[in-house]
């Protein structure tokens, strides 16, 4: 009996040990994501890109919009600052409030993927390495009390303030040097210290195509930011080689161009038309459909295993294509007293939760009350309930799943 006993224990602490070897094993999840600015997705598509195209190889890339819904109460301009905070935060400009270059009032109420990041994980780094010093200072709130003080652990930018070294010449050649040095650092930065959330921004294809049109230049220009990606996926690759790391990348733009290609800033569907690009092995169904600008935070974050407050997981207006989903393109009417939903389905079989909130608290840094209207049976793909509606006419609809909440305001036309 004894000899039995002692087998079973053996047996079990050899279970435990493989157990343990198993997860000191797992490797460490690490992020980088690219802004290469001003980029619609039929150019990308077109012009020869073989890094972007290696990576595309190991995951995918998905068309997808920046401008929220439009004509409705999240569009949001197609103009730089608006399309990265909208990157950064998962929500539109409705929310975080940049609604344009000048950064002049962001709402840190909404916070960025680096705040939550560090919230969750403080003795975990950061890096940021930008062409343009206002993504950290003013969008990423480095160093800022609204935003905790917090600090961001590595980061090169501000280059463009210097007019001796980098000379700001008519053809904006200055640019493209800056990206080249921005470009390198990031590289050596992940391929020496491997930060665990790193952001990367290029602009000279914004340059180019704002100078030059729909040109030979602008096609350069993209294919000089194919280089530069190509130096932070050979460190990554080379960090995945020699260490216990798993990386996740992610490239992206931040809006579209008109149709000559000069401008943008409207809602034209060039203007709107971006894409995402990742090496992400776990692509979901959404994945498949046309997505959104703020649906590469929430993906950032399923890839780290961030665990976002339902508070404000209850505000992002993104979906996640990385990991399980349930649900996609919320939307919600109000036809007299009768509240009509419809979403699209990613799963079978599964159930969802309808709240409902009369405020807005959240955006002075308050709390809103939810009040539960229903179970709804997510393959039906549309749901109807009566309510009582306020005389302000403002509802924000929330549809809970198995997956996360999707979001969508009833806000009053007149």
């Amino acid at each position: 009996m004894k000899k039995i006993l002692i087998a079973v224990f053996v047996c079990i602490a050899a279970l435990q040990s493989c157990t343990t070897k198993e997860k000191e094993s797992e490797p460490i999840k690490k992020a980088l994501f690219v802004i290469v600015d001003g980029i619609p997705y039929d150019v990308i598509d077109s012009v020869a890109t073989p890094n972007l195209d290696q990576i595309i190889s190991q995951g995918g890339i998905m068309q997808a919009t920046m401008g929220g819904e439009k004509d409705g109460y999240s569009q949001t301009p197609t103009i730089s600052a608006v399309g990265y905070n909208s990157v950064l935060t998962g929500v539109w400009a409705n929310k975080h409030n940049v609604w344009g270059n000048g950064i002049k009032d962001p709402n840190y109420h909404y916070p960025t993927i680096f705040r939550l990041f560090k919230n969750q994980f403080p003795e975990r780094k950061t890096a940021i390495f930008s062409t343009w010093l206002d993504n950290r200072t003013k969008l990423v709130g480095d160093g800022l009390t609204q935003t905790g003080n917090l600090s961001i652990d590595y980061h090169f930018d501000g280059l463009e303030l210097d007019t001796i070294k980098y000379p700001h010449d008519e053809g904006k050649i200055y640019i493209h040097l800056i990206d080249e040095e921005v470009s390198k650092e990031a590289a050596k930065t992940i391929s020496e210290n491997a930060p665990d959330l790193t952001w990367m921004y290029l602009e000279f294809t914004d340059d180019m195509s704002h100078k030059f049109g729909n040109s030979p230049q602008y096609v350069d220009a993209v294919k000089k930011a194919d280089v530069q990606i190509g130096r932070v996926w050979e460190a990554i690759k080379e960090r995945e080689a020699n260490f216990n790391e798993d990386w996740l990348i992610v490239i992206t733009t931040d809006h579209g161009r008109e149709a000559d290609g000069h401008g943008h800033g409207g809602q034209s569907d060039r203007e709107r038309s971006i894409w995402i690009a990742t090496n992400a092995k776990e692509l979901n169904p959404h994945f498949q459909e046309v997505g959104q600008t703020v649906d590469v935070m929430p993906s950032i974050a399923n890839f780290l295993g961030l665990k976002i407050q339902k508070e404000q997981a209850l505000e992002l207006d993104g979906v996640s294509f990385i990991g399980p989903v349930s649900a996609s393109n919320f939307k919600a009417n109000l036809e007299g007293s009768a509240l009509n939903l419809s979403w699209n389905t990613l799963s079978k079989g599964e159930k969802g939760k309808v709240w409902l909130s009369k405020t807005n608290n959240f955006k002075s840094g308050g709390v809103d009350q939810y009040q539960e209207l229903g179970e709804v049976d997510l393959d039906q793909a549309t749901a109807n309930f009566e309510i009582e509606v306020p005389s302000k006419g403002f509802l924000k609809v929330v549809l809970e799943t198995p997956s996360g909440y999707l979001n969508y305001w009833i806000v009053p036309t007149n």
